[in-house]
């Protein structure tokens, strides 16, 4: 009996690459539906227009024009519009944390998971952009403007280290962000003599205490307040201690930026504020908005996401507090919204502090400076990285 064996093998091979085939053409279908039907279902799907978990706005179908077309704007403009409208994103992006936690990794997104359930930004191109020395110098002119004006007593400039500085500790064994220290360093060599007020030092001493948020970038209340004291101390101001408050907790549900960006099952913050036990009255201006008010937080924004908004209301471009403080001095904080737990502890020392965050606000500052009369302090204050001195430093400050 005489076998073929090569017409055999001939034939199984055949049958294995046709049945490779059909699997890979499966595959391909699959994976083409998917995204073409990803796209489809994107499209169909009325968009959101602000995610309340990332507490920004979303990005919106682009209009298509010959020059957007040509420029490659539009296929840009498209693509973040698919990213930010993708079907069921925030569960996509919790289910990613959870996949990454669970097989043990470290970091995401420039976020370490911490000891202690703490979520803590590298912040490592904040401080190593081109931006970061050239802030640095639009810095020094403005302090340099206040001393010349008013006096290196009545100037301080104060910046906030960021968590990933000052809980070096729990960070993950091998991780290697950017040294804080090293450009906080050059930020001090560069202002005038007397200016400059370290805050770091004030919160390594009280790292017995819970100095920022596990699932936000901001400093806590209490951060605030120790650094306010020893400044408040430094200028021969006489801070309410802090058995002079009555400590109020607004929510132990809290969940942050830094939360919002890696979604996941994460644990909750509690934000306290401080009330002074004898009673104080404010009138509160928010100039941007014409409205006024007689009390510094806004309860409602305890009922969003957005929860520590109750501070003033979250980022304004300029607010102006009139106290019924028997002092005469008044304070100009030129600020992010690290200063918006800062500035409570201020109103017991001064009869108005004036607050604007150079962000927002598109005025002059010289002019706003000039027309408010003598402020007896100017602190310039901010906790991350300079990015709104830019624009105050350089075009109405500098020269």
């Amino acid at each position: 009996m005489y076998i073929n064996i090569t017409s055999l093998n001939r034939e199984t091979e055949w049958r294995e690459y046709m049945t490779t085939k059909k699997q890979n053409i499966a595959v391909i279908a699959v994976f083409l539906c998917m995204v073409f039907g990803m796209t489809i279902w994107t499209m169909v799907t009325p968009s959101r227009e602000f995610s309340e978990r990332e507490n920004r706005a979303l990005a919106q179908m682009p209009e298509p024009s010959v020059e957007s077309c040509f420029s490659g704007k539009f296929e840009k403009d498209f693509e973040t519009y698919l990213t930010d409208q993708f079907p069921m994103r925030d569960g996509w992006i919790s289910a990613k944390t959870a996949i990454e936690k669970a097989t043990f990794k470290t970091e995401s997104k420039d976020i370490y998971f911490a000891d202690d359930d703490y979520l803590i930004e590298a912040h490592s191109k904040s401080f190593t952009a081109p931006s970061a020395n050239a802030n640095i110098g639009y810095l020094k002119n403005f302090m340099e403007t206040c001393v010349e004006t008013y006096g290196k007593d009545h100037a301080t400039a104060m910046v906030v280290p960021n968590a990933v500085d000052i809980l070096r500790d729990h960070l993950p064994k091998y991780a290697s962000p950017y040294d804080e220290e090293v450009y906080l360093q050059k930020v001090a060599d560069a202002m005038p003599e007397g200016t400059w007020f370290d805050s770091g030092s004030v919160l390594r001493e009280h790292k017995d205490i819970q100095l920022y948020y596990r699932t936000d970038h901001h400093w806590t209340t209490e951060a605030a307040y120790y650094v306010y004291a020893a400044w408040a101390e430094e200028k021969g101001l006489s801070p309410l201690a802090l058995s002079d408050y009555k400590k109020k907790t607004l929510t132990d549900g809290f969940f942050g930026t830094v939360d919002a960006k890696v979604g996941g099952r994460n644990r909750s913050d509690t934000i306290h504020v401080y009330i002074p036990k004898k009673k104080e009255k404010y009138q509160v201006n928010y100039v941007a908005k014409n409205e006024t008010a007689d009390d510094i937080y806004q309860y409602d924004y305890l009922k969003t996401r957005d929860k520590y908004s109750v501070y003033f209301g979250g980022n304004q471009s300029l607010v102006e507090v009139k106290t019924d403080s028997k002092s005469k001095r008044k304070l100009l904080v030129v600020q992010d919204s690290y200063a918006h737990c800062f500035i409570p502890f201020t109103l017991h020392d001064f009869k108005e502090v004036d607050f604007v965050d150079l962000r927002y606000y598109s005025e002059s500052l010289k002019e706003y400076m000039e027309k408010g009369g003598t402020f007896k302090f100017r602190t310039a204050f901010d906790g991350r990285s300079f990015s709104s001195w830019r624009y105050a430093f350089s075009e109405e400050m500098s020269g």
